[in-house]
């Protein structure tokens, strides 16, 4: 199954109703947005006026599920209009070539599908040994706008409490310059 929609969230190690459940849990505050699905930056771009707010410094992702030949998983989060160049960026990790990593390894260790890539899902990731790289200009974002392991609901969630999230859940950020 690739649907990565909310109807097929009960699928998943983690539901998106559960992780939503969970932050409300933890006191850590978000909007929720829900929408068509988005599988690309493209599919994002064409939607996000719908709920982004004017004027605010808002960190507008994508996310990169990457492996390297050591078997080595990385969830690596950036500005979604930043260029990655893969060499550099498997340099800039300290690892050998890196590639995309399959559904079945996607769903294995992230908990979700094609199209629902998130920091969040380093919910999953973080007991299954991923590693989390985020784009240093996440530092300047007020608001991160990210997919709650689905992909037809996006949260927004402000620096802070998404920073207090890895730290509940034991994940270091790693950040990229």
């Amino acid at each position: 199954m690739t649907d990565a929609t909310s109807a097929h969230q009960d699928s998943l190690p983690i539901s998106s109703d559960a992780l939503l459940a969970r932050l409300d849990d933890w006191g850590l505050t978000y909007r929720l947005h829900t929408h068509v699905p988005l599988r690309t930056v493209e599919d994002s771009q064409a939607v996000e006026h719908e709920f982004m707010v004017p004027g605010e410094k808002a960190l507008r992702i994508k996310n990169l599920y990457l492996r390297d030949k050591k078997k080595r998983n990385y969830l690596v989060t950036l500005e979604q209009t930043r260029d990655i160049d893969l060499k550099a960026l498997a340099a800039e990790l300290g690892g050998g070539t890196l590639s995309f990593g399959s559904a079945d390894r996607l769903m294995e260790h992230l908990g979700i599908r094609p199209g629902a890539v998130s920091p969040l899902a380093m919910i999953n990731g973080a007991e299954n040994g991923v590693t989390f790289y985020m784009d240093a200009a996440a530092k300047e974002a007020e608001v991160f706008y990210m997919h709650p392991l689905v992909n037809d609901r996006t949260v927004a969630m402000s620096r802070a409490d998404t920073m207090a999230f890895f730290d509940r859940i034991g994940v270091t950020v790693h950040w990229l310059p």
